[in-house]
């Protein structure tokens, strides 16, 4: 792990705080969840759930999870072994590449990535085999068909998806997801998928979000993962989940069990509250995020950067060379100091960091006089 040293999104909310600038860098909100959620969990907490939960998680909420899959995605599960709660994303896919991989197994991912899939990998032995996206002709991120199939090999355990994708606002398309789950067949390989921002697609995109599960033949091979965090504006609360078919859960489970062991005890009724809330909660949701990426949008190009689409997600992703720049972490590390603005550089989610050297990314998940601020100190 030598490596791995101090995280960009510690790096700048570090200077953030050190320069009183503005913080569109790290992806979280600043406003809280929803009423109902925040209740629920005072209800618990002051209701005695504040021992050990099961490994698996509380029943209520794995039944609120796997109700939650049928409703938006017609998936069926089953709470009672194909269903786990986890501390966070973050762990049900360290938990997962650890379960799933062996030292010197490949793992097919999209870069740029987020920075945790690369450690995790390493912590299991495994090798990356990164496949670039790229803005295409209309700025959409894109790849190589042929890259993508190259990356396959006799050594590939399995393909890492993050759809929609951070850090670049991309959701993946049906027919990009086809070719992906035809490899899966075709080279016999399990499927992470990173989804949660499943909500936060907007009308703009190319395509809704779909889960890679839903495709032919990738229901048994496929372990979906998700989080209240971003959906329900909580991220400091590191309720996750997985689901799967119950060999791959099972397998996960007996990794997590020495990781964390359980988590969240009073959080978890909370979010299972959240998870069944109408549909007018999602849209609305997703509804406000759209407004402020469109506030953010237009200030950054005002300001004079070129700004990629934005389909789903936090974050929408910057070209710095119209303002002269060449590399993304100098331009970040001096950028709080010449405007007050806090943004994260997209290099450091590469391997092949040229393909990313000249962008950067804004998080937008923040409240709209929060976003006014930043465009102003970035006009001036």
């Amino acid at each position: 792990m030598r490596p791995f040293g101090t995280t960009i999104f510690t790096e700048m909310s570090a200077l953030a705080a050190r320069t009183g600038a503005v913080n569109l860098g790290q992806g979280f909100p600043d406003t809280d969840g929803p009423g109902e959620m925040l209740a629920a969990a005072a209800e618990a907490l002051a209701g005695g759930a504040n021992q050990y939960p099961p490994l698996a998680g509380i029943p209520g909420l794995r039944s609120a999870i796997a109700a939650h899959e049928q409703r938006f995605w017609g998936l069926t599960r089953d709470p009672d072994g194909e269903v786990a709660v986890t501390a966070g994303a973050t762990e049900a896919i360290a938990a997962a590449i650890l379960a799933l991989c062996e030292p010197g197994d490949e793992v097919v991912c999209f870069e740029p990535y987020y920075d945790s899939y690369a450690a995790s990998i390493t912590l299991a032995g495994a090798v990356r085999r990164p496949v670039t996206l790229r803005p295409g002709p209309a700025g959409r991120f894109e790849f190589d068909p042929d890259e993508l199939r190259e990356a396959f090999g006799p050594r590939t355990r399995l393909v890492l998806l993050n759809s929609p994708h951070n850090p670049t606002g991309k959701v993946f398309t049906p027919a990009e997801l086809e070719l992906i789950a035809g490899l899966c067949r075709e080279h016999d390989v399990f499927a992470v998928t990173d989804e949660v921002y499943e909500h936060l697609v907007f009308p703009d995109a190319a395509s809704p979000h779909v889960p890679l599960a839903t495709l032919p033949g990738m229901l048994e091979r496929t372990l979906r993962i998700s989080s209240a965090g971003k959906t329900f504006s909580c991220t400091g609360w590191k309720v996750g989940w997985a689901t799967g078919p119950a060999r791959l859960v099972s397998a996960m489970l007996r990794v997590k069990q020495f990781l964390t062991f359980v988590n969240g005890a009073p959080l978890q009724p909370a979010v299972a509250v959240a998870l069944s809330l109408p549909d007018s909660y999602f849209t609305g949701f997703t509804a406000g995020l759209r407004d402020r990426r469109d506030r953010l949008v237009a200030g950054l190009a005002d300001a004079g950067l070129a700004v990629l689409p934005s389909e789903g997600t936090y974050f929408v992703t910057a070209d710095i060379r119209p303002l002269g720049g060449t590399d993304g972490i100098e331009f970040c590390r001096a950028l709080p100091g010449r405007s007050g603005v806090v943004a994260v550089p997209t290099q450091v989610f590469y391997d092949h960091q040229e393909a990313g050297r000249h962008l950067i990314r804004f998080a937008f998940c923040k409240r709209p006089e929060v976003i006014d601020e930043a465009v102003r100190r970035l006009k001036s």
